[in-house]
């Protein structure tokens, strides 16, 4: 299978849902985190606090389960974090813990209600 162009990879932006539905399309950028997409495209909802250290849960994402294995299971740390959370499930990540590749064009995201 050949690797995705440019085009083809903005042309499948990673989404993320708000609570109420809403919707936003962010061009992946390769090597950051979904947490530094969502910044720097001022998705609401999603606050990164901590700066991308997985120390306070404000970048909660709860990843559809079909994408679990591209996106990959949270650490020990992380599951620390997002246990605190009462929206936790069992596909919660924090975004500052996914680190955006042409693999996940195309992937869509919900935000729980509330930031921990």
């Amino acid at each position: 299978m050949n690797p995705l162009t440019h085009e083809e990879i903005t042309m499948r932006p990673v989404t993320f849902i708000e609570h109420d539905g809403t919707a936003h399309e962010v061009a992946i950028l390769e090597g950051e985190s979904l947490m530094e997409m969502a910044l720097g495209s001022a998705v609401p909802g999603i606050d990164g606090d901590c700066g991308g250290e997985a120390a306070c849960g404000t970048c909660h994402i709860i990843v559809d389960s079909k994408w679990i294995s591209t996106v990959g299971t949270r650490s020990e740390q992380e599951g620390q974090m997002l246990e605190m959370s009462p929206e936790c499930e069992s596909s919660s990540r924090l975004a500052c813990q996914v680190t955006a590749c042409e693999a996940l064009a195309g992937l869509t995201v919900r935000l729980p209600e509330f930031q921990m």
